[in-house]
């Protein structure tokens, strides 16, 4: 059976907590996770696997270290490849989709 999924009520799940990813659904081996950004997260990147960014509510800016920043809003999204350092960022409060494979720490290694 298919179930519909409320990604609101899965906002209101994080509590204002940020940085606290919640978990919206699991698709073959990889795990949607929402979560609410606010200011920096952390240096960090994944060393075997990509994660895709999707700006649900708000705006973020994805920094690197050896390119280019980039800026995403509502309706944007950006895949970091793996290996690659990034810190995630938002300046006000901000809603994204997570994608990544089930078994990634979403911290970073």
């Amino acid at each position: 059976m298919t179930s519909k999924i409320d990604v609101e009520q899965k906002i209101k799940e994080i509590g204002g907590k940020p940085w606290s990813p919640v978990e919206v659904a699991r698709v073959n081996d990889q795990v949607v996770w929402v979560a609410l950004f606010k200011d920096d997260y952390k240096w960090h990147k994944h060393t075997n696997e990509d994660e895709l960014f999707y700006v649900y509510r708000g705006e973020i800016e994805i920094q690197f270290r050896d390119r280019e920043n980039v800026i995403l809003k509502e309706g944007e999204m950006a895949v970091v490849p793996k290996g690659v350092e990034h810190c995630p960022r938002s300046n006000g409060p901000s809603y994204v989709l997570i994608f990544e494979p089930r078994h990634v720490n979403s911290r970073g290694d």
